[in-house]
């Protein structure tokens, strides 16, 4: 059965850079992830391109930064006051997450902070960047009609588009640097949780 639109695939896969070849993110030693083709729950640049491959198969599958996680917007970088991250041991890199004004998961990195500002970045960590994915399908079935109503595998959320990736992270303490209106996400960072990294295969821009 050839992968089409409405179909639950399962895949397990290892992300790499283009640029360098360094692994962003796999779920090679894990259970394999699972999301309904046609729905967005992972970039359109991979959905695309698995179309066609039936189960067992394996491909090298090469995504452009506008069909994965969008090129990198210079406008998505901003200057916020200091003491609207109380309470947070900030550090350079570090990425938190809080909710937006349409209820949406919002991201942003910490680029640099002073005693006065810091510097944030809304741009998703791997924007700018083209992907290879070595994926192999483990299994591709009809998706059943409680799946298609209600757009989750099962009964897990097995994709949670644009939360930043669905592969396997550092946790740390959950954090929040302070609410904050701006054009990237109103609402700013609430309760969100610090990664390490946001990488992985799924979440769309």
């Amino acid at each position: 059965m050839s992968i089409q639109d409405n179909q639950v695939v399962s895949i397990h896969y290892e992300l790499k850079s283009v640029d360098n070849g360094e692994i962003l993110d796999s779920n090679l030693q894990g259970a394999p992830l699972s999301f309904i083709v046609g729905k967005g729950q992972i970039i359109p640049g991979l959905e695309e391109k698995i179309k066609g491959l039936k189960a067992g198969d394996s491909a090298n599958i090469e995504v452009a930064a506008a069909d994965a996680y969008g090129v990198y917007d210079e406008n998505a970088v901003q200057t916020l006051p200091k003491e609207q991250f109380a309470g947070l041991e900030l550090n350079v890199g570090m990425t938190l997450y809080g909710q937006g004004e349409h209820g949406e998961t919002v991201q942003v990195i910490v680029k640099s902070f002073n005693d006065e500002n810091v510097e944030i970045d809304f741009n998703h960590p791997l924007a700018g960047q083209d992907l290879l994915f070595a994926i192999t399908v483990a299994e591709v079935r009809e998706a059943t009609a409680d799946e298609l109503a209600n757009g989750y595998v099962g009964q897990a959320h097995s994709c949670g588009c644009g939360s930043g990736g669905c592969g396997s992270h550092d946790h740390d303490d959950d954090e929040c640097c302070g609410g904050h209106g701006h054009e990237h996400g109103e609402g700013g960072c609430c309760g969100g949780e610090s990664h390490s990294h946001g990488g992985g295969c799924c979440g769309s821009h």
